[in-house]
């Protein structure tokens, strides 16, 4: 028996199935959570389906969560969809389950859980649940408003299908949600829209991003210029890809400043892995991008020469 059949069995075993994703979503982590969800009350409308975590405002349009009491999890199948680790889960009850399954598309450095479908190799974690319906043999319902969900977590996670995780698989099962009549141009244009704020944040990582001697670039987003802009952590999103569309540049990082004077690390790269670099300074992900957090400023300067040898190891020039 498969994974996929393994976690079918399971789902069918439970009659409360609560579905987690990680804090700070991005649009995969709703998509896959919020288009699981609406897949099993399709298919099991007797059962009691549950999907929990803190309200994301900018992601309101694919799903909504839920509160629940805590005495729901008692017997309860937990789901958790695209957290590669313990403490990225959003809401901490997702251990008071009776069983615990992961579904998750990055590297699997914290293995957790009574059952786990892991997938590197996968675009995005919404990619797997549409695997985890073609998998089911008709017990799973993929209607349309789930597609819809699911197809913005792939686009979000493949990055308009730029980025190297994007196969012919992930486009197979792209067409496939699109063959249920979503709206996609409407969730592609959604997805590439930003506010005002994000629009002066833009303006702002252009001009003042910095360049290293071997083509990494990075741009630090204090609380004061955060406050300036009236953006948030959360809105800082939409300036991470923007290092990366100039073509000399080969890895690039986002710093955050936090409430308390720490930073949190958005990197990312075109060829050259920095999911290790991550790990250093506590973080993790997938090769190409990752997260990681430094106590503060000072901290900045030796991961940026960090970054600056990956990058010149990629052409070669480490002199």
């Amino acid at each position: 028996m498969t994974v996929e059949q393994q976690i079918i069995e399971k789902i069918k075993e439970f009659d409360t199935i609560i579905i987690h994703r990680h804090q700070r979503p991005d649009p995969d982590a709703f998509g896959s959570q919020c288009g699981l969800a609406t897949i099993l009350r399709a298919s099991f409308p007797q059962k009691q389906i549950y999907q929990v975590g803190k309200d994301e405002p900018g992601l309101a349009w694919i799903g909504q969560e839920q509160e629940i009491a805590d005495s729901v999890y008692a017997d309860a199948l937990v789901i958790v969809t695209d957290t590669a680790n313990r403490p990225r889960v959003d809401d901490d009850r997702y251990l008071t389950g009776k069983f615990l399954i992961k579904i998750d598309h990055h590297p699997n450095d914290d293995p957790y859980g009574d059952l786990m479908l892991v997938r590197p190799e996968a675009s995005s974690c919404s990619e797997l649940i549409v695997d985890l319906v073609n998998a089911a043999a008709g017990t799973l319902v993929l209607n349309q408003e789930a597609a819809a969900k699911l197809y913005a977590g792939i686009v979000g996670d493949t990055g308009r299908f730029m980025y190297a995780g994007t196969t012919a698989h992930t486009m197979e099962v792209t067409a496939q949600l699109m063959h249920t009549g979503i709206a996609a141009a409407a969730i592609n244009r959604k997805l590439d829209e930003i506010s005002k704020p994000e629009a002066r944040l833009a303006a702002y990582v252009l001009q003042n991003m910095q360049f290293t001697a071997h083509d990494a670039a990075y741009i630090v987003l204090t609380k004061d210029v955060l406050a300036e802009l009236d953006l948030g952590d959360a809105g800082t999103s939409s300036a991470v890809p923007l290092l990366g569309k100039i073509a000399q540049i080969i890895c690039w990082t986002v710093f955050v400043e936090q409430r308390d004077g720490s930073y949190r690390l958005r990197i990312r790269s075109k060829r050259p892995h920095i999911n290790e670099l991550a790990k250093e300074y506590g973080g993790g992900g997938h090769p190409l991008a990752s997260g990681a957090m430094i106590s503060d400023a000072t901290q900045i300067p030796e991961f940026v020469a960090k970054l600056d040898q990956i990058a010149a190891k990629d052409t070669g020039d480490t002199e």
